[in-house]
């Protein structure tokens, strides 16, 4: 059976932490900022996690199991 490919859309969106969780990056911050508050912005720049009923999808796509 050939390897499982990992989607490269998911390998450039997500990384793993130390602790196997999955980091992700906030949406809604590419343009029209202007209407957005100063709070906000700043507050979409941090990373988040993945929840975890997503984190099995995510790890498929990552070929990880």
């Amino acid at each position: 059976m050939p390897k499982m490919k990992t989607k490269a859309g998911s390998k450039k969106r997500f990384s793993i932490t130390g602790s196997g969780k999955i980091k992700r990056k906030h949406a809604f911050k590419s343009h029209i900022l202007t209407k957005k508050s100063t709070k906000r912005k700043r507050n979409l720049t941090a990373t988040g996690q993945v929840h975890k009923s997503d984190e099995r999808n995510i790890k498929l796509c990552l070929a990880m199991k």
